[in-house]
């Protein structure tokens, strides 16, 4: 038994000082390594030019809805706005600058109150400050619409959506409860 225990041991050296080396597992038999083998060096760098930074656009106007790639439905059939999707899981969200204020519009979600916001784009150093949530209460019609007061005029902000009540399919799976825009610039 104690022969056993020392040839384990001496084992278990061997692998740990020499690696899959100890086991002949490794390119040593060739001398080179695969990398060697193929001709190729170990990094391979490419000199070339610099990419330009972009400017920031600060227009006035709200950026271009990206390609729709579905439109969403209304809840009520008797509503004939077709709302462009930009994400099969948010609220499609349009927004409308004003003077200090942004004018927010989205398709009524069944019947759930609503929760809207704009989040200021300019850096923070440090811990970021609670965006204030302006409550919005459930729509009667085809579309809701809610104005954010008290903005920055010229300032970047993107204004996000919850729609906490909305509710569920036959399967399950959640009605869509959140939506948010581009970034969009008050007058």
């Amino acid at each position: 038994m104690r022969h056993t225990t020392t040839a384990i041991a001496l084992a278990a050296l061997s692998l740990a000082l020499g690696g899959c080396a100890a086991l002949g597992l490794d390119d040593s038999t060739t001398g080179s390594s695969a990398a060697e083998q193929a001709g190729e060096p170990f990094m391979m760098v490419e000199e070339g030019e610099a990419t330009p930074s972009q400017t920031p656009s600060r227009g006035r106007a709200p950026s271009p809805t990206p390609e729709a790639t579905a439109a969403l439905p209304s809840p009520d059939p008797s509503c004939t706005k077709i709302w462009p999707r930009t994400e099969k899981v948010m609220i499609p969200v349009e927004v409308t600058p004003g003077a200090g204020s942004l004018k927010v519009e989205w398709p009524t979600q069944y019947d759930s109150d609503y929760r809207v916001t704009a989040v200021p784009q300019a850096l923070v150093s440090g811990r970021q400050p609670e965006p204030t949530w302006q409550r919005v209460a459930a729509g009667t019609g085809c579309s809701v619409t809610a104005t954010i007061t008290g903005l920055e005029s010229g300032a970047a902000y993107i204004v996000w959506l919850d729609a906490p009540n909305s509710g569920h399919e036959r399967d399950g799976t959640r009605h869509l409860y959140s939506g948010r825009s581009g970034i969009v610039y008050p007058l």
